[in-house]
């Protein structure tokens, strides 16, 4: 018999692995929400600026539940928040394996008070100005709440050179575009200020990295201004286009980088003998001119043209818009991978996934095995759900089935598992990226090592696909057929009886190309 990691899912024993089940019930209290401490209380963000920054984190804000309140004197503001959002929606709900919460209400004026008023978070994501970033914040602090945290995205300005002449603390929360992709949000700042602050971005999904040292363009970004003078050299003196330095990085280093960063990528580099080796090795080449980090070219109008027209170029004629569904659909990608490894942002993902609720309802009827939405990297060339993703998502309705029924990690680990021997799946409509998708799982019988399921998938209440599933119970020391434990045993004997009141599900038993 094939087993189930090679069926399409995760498969049990390989990859991540959620930790062991709780003491059994087949009605389980919903966890901790994504909003972390707020619970189910509605939250309201104001943001300041609704540009490319404010957008995305209006979509950040949104998708994760909270309502929004956006300033800004554009009156193009709302339909650049709007296209944000529609990429948002496409791709941030696909990184996780339970449903989000119920999206936020949206709002977009020219006043910052009104905006202000009740919020619990304020973000500005203004200019890259000081004197305009004073103004606004000289505007935001009568009208904010007390509790109220103020942050700026700023990229370069300290948080004390923004609260100079306010009588309460700013803390920069700096983020990385795409905001509602990407993880990482520097805080600097009021070290209570941030303590408050932190559990309010892990809540909407984030990655918050608290830098204890006020300075100039924080940590990210002082790597990335490195890396661009440098690049403006190569350009300058005719050594690469912008297209050989892409390639360079998204070639070579910058798929290590997303994995183990800068150090941990050296230390490999050391080979056995690890970072100190690797330190002696190359320590020389520090003293080498290979570099010009603090000499600047002249950004004259010959080098701002050579650039521009080699990234022209470099495009292909595709627009802004049709690069940022590339990108998007890649950071998907390589984020999902990383998550399947439970390791770097992938770890995180997983974290947030364990404060997304997922109720299995009542024993009574079908079990709800899934809630989510389809990733952007289960969509094939038809843009619609590769049949191959059918399978993954019924066989991640069968794994959590399972660890319901108490075959969890912990029951793995003790020797036991079950194996897929047949699958049959129907294909009776269409998911698209971003679609939520349910999976209502029945047991047609659990008789000894035996065990028949039938999954019904579900998009906007109507079936889209079923997946019928026979499973035989194995002893993995033998590789061969055994009865269950006894308590799993208990469990599928409960569930099964129960779901015999249930009538036969439509479809179930069907041959390959039988008539409807």
């Amino acid at each position: 018999p094939e087993g189930r990691n090679g069926s399409g899912g995760r498969g049990r024993g390989t990859g991540f692995r959620p930790a062991p089940a709780k003491p059994f019930t087949w009605t389980r209290a919903a966890p901790e929400a994504i909003r972390g401490k707020f619970g189910e209380f509605t939250m309201k963000a104001a943001l300041i600026g609704g540009g490319v920054i404010g957008g995305g984190w209006a979509a950040r804000f949104l998708t994760m539940g909270w309502d929004v309140a956006v300033a800004d004197p554009d009156p193009g503001a709302e339909a650049g928040i709007a296209a944000v959002l529609d990429l948002a929606r496409r791709s941030l709900p696909g990184l996780y394996d339970r449903p989000l919460p119920k999206e936020g209400a949206l709002s977009v004026g020219a006043d910052i008070a009104e905006a202000v008023a009740g919020a619990d978070w304020i973000q500005e994501s203004v200019p890259e100005r000081l004197d305009l970033k004073r103004r606004v914040f000289s505007q935001i602090a009568p009208a904010a709440g007390p509790d109220a945290v103020i942050a700026s995205s700023t990229s370069g300005f300290k948080p004390s050179e923004l609260s100079a002449a306010l009588d309460r603390p700013v803390i920069v929360a700096h983020p990385f575009q795409p905001v509602y992709l990407l993880p990482l949000v520097e805080l600097v700042g009021d070290a209570a200020t941030l303590d408050r602050a932190a559990p309010v971005l892990e809540g909407v999904g984030m990655f918050p990295l608290k830098i204890r040292v006020e300075i100039d363009a924080h940590v990210a970004d002082r790597f990335l201004e490195a890396v661009w003078r440098e690049a403006l050299w190569l350009i300058k003196d005719g050594v690469a286009t912008t297209e050989e330095i892409d390639e360079a990085i998204r070639m070579g280093f910058g798929l290590r980088w997303a994995q183990m960063g800068l150090f941990e990528t050296y230390r490999l580099g050391g080979g056995r003998a690890g970072m100190r080796h690797f330190i002696q090795q190359f320590a020389p080449a520090l003293k080498w001119p290979w570099t010009k980090l603090m000499d600047v070219p002249e950004l004259d109008d010959a080098l701002v043209e050579k650039i521009a027209g080699q990234s022209d170029a470099q495009s292909g004629g595709r627009s802004i818009e049709d690069l940022m569904k590339i990108r998007d659909a890649g950071l998907v990608s390589i984020l999902r991978g990383l998550k399947e490894r439970n390791h770097a942002a992938g770890a995180h993902l997983n974290r947030v996934d364990a404060r997304l609720p997922l109720d299995p309802g009542d024993i009574a009827g079908p079990l709800n095995t899934q809630d989510r939405a389809v990733p952007l990297d289960w969509t094939d060339y038809n843009g619609h759900m590769n049949e191959a993703r059918y399978l993954t998502a019924f066989s991640q309705a069968t794994d959590r089935f399972l660890e319901l029924a108490g075959c969890d990690a912990a029951y793995v680990a003790g020797g036991g598992s079950y194996f897929t021997v047949e699958t049959h799946i129907r294909h009776l409509g269409e998911a698209l990226a971003g679609d939520r998708i349910r999976v209502e799982t029945q047991v047609v019988a659990a008789e000894g090592g035996k065990l028949h399921l039938f999954h019904n998938m579900l998009k906007d209440g109507e079936a889209i696909a079923t997946g019928e599933h026979f499973l035989i119970h194995v002893d993995l020391s033998t590789r061969r057929p055994s009865p269950p434990g006894a308590a799993v045993a208990a469990r599928l004997s409960e569930v099964s009886a129960a779901h015999a009141a249930l009538p036969k599900p439509d479809g179930a038993g069907r041959a390959v190309g039988a008539p409807p």
